[in-house]
C-alpha cells in the first residue's frame, strides 16, 4: 500500500463525523508505511469502539 492511499484512508476515519479532516500531505515525507499503518489501525480500533459502545447504549432504549 502506498503512503498516498494510507493519509487517505486515514482521513476518512478522520472525518467520521461528517466534517472533511484533511491533513497536508507534505507530512507524508515525516512518516515511514509501517507508521501509518499502525496510525490507520489504530484508528480503526477506536472507531469500532466507539460504534460498539454507542450499540450498546441504544441497547436501553429497545422495547423488551
Amino acid at each position: 500500500m502506498e503512503k498516498r492511499q494510507l493519509l487517505e484512508d486515514i482521513e476518512k476515519l478522520l472525518s467520521f463525523d461528517g466534517n472533511d479532516t484533511e491533513i497536508n500531505p507534505n507530512y507524508l515525507k515525516y512518516f515511514t508505511i509501517d507508521e501509518l499503518i499502525s496510525i490507520k489501525k489504530e484508528l480503526e480500533k477506536k472507531y469500532a469502539n466507539m460504534v460498539e459502545d454507542n450499540l450498546e447504549w441504544m441497547q436501553q432504549f429497545k422495547k423488551q
